[in-house]
């Protein structure tokens, strides 16, 4: 309930209280609002048994906390009943790395997965991404950008 209360933040809700009610008045106050809390949870669990007695049997193993959509998410996805285990381990990552970049450079996919061209620079079916500079001859001149300089 208060996991985020600091030692510091308590001592200070404690001196505070103490000056607010006062010393003869502090005990009672602390007795009247644990009552009421112990109240407030018979209440709740009172409520969450009428509510799963109206259910029926088909409900027995309804749990509240589902309703919290991360938790229903999570509780839907590990169940095994979807196969998406399957769907996850059938799933080749460099595969379909590999035939997104032969699309990409306009390769035949067939060629490429059986054997790599030595043409291509790949070896292994990894992708060389370095940036290499075009030869240029040693009296042309670079093409001037204005916006650069």
């Amino acid at each position: 309930m208060f996991n985020d209360i600091g030692p510091l933040e308590l001592v200070t809700l404690v001196v505070l209280a103490v000056l607010v009610f006062g010393p003869e008045k502090l005990p009672k106050m602390i007795q009247d609002v644990t009552r009421t809390i112990r109240k407030i949870r018979e209440f709740s669990e009172s409520a969450k048994a009428d509510i799963r007695e109206e259910l029926g049997p088909e409900f027995k193993d309804f749990e509240f906390e589902d309703l919290n959509p991360k938790t229903f998410i999570r509780k839907q996805l590990d169940n095994d009943e979807l196969g998406l285990k399957e769907i996850r381990n059938g799933f080749d990552l460099k595969k379909e790395m590999a035939e997104v970049t032969d699309a990409v450079h306009s390769r035949d996919t067939d060629s490429s997965s059986s054997s790599p061209s030595p043409s291509s620079g790949s070896s292994g079916g990894s992708i060389d991404m370095t940036k290499k500079p075009e030869k240029t001859d040693p009296d042309e001149r670079p093409p001037f950008d204005a916006d650069a300089t």
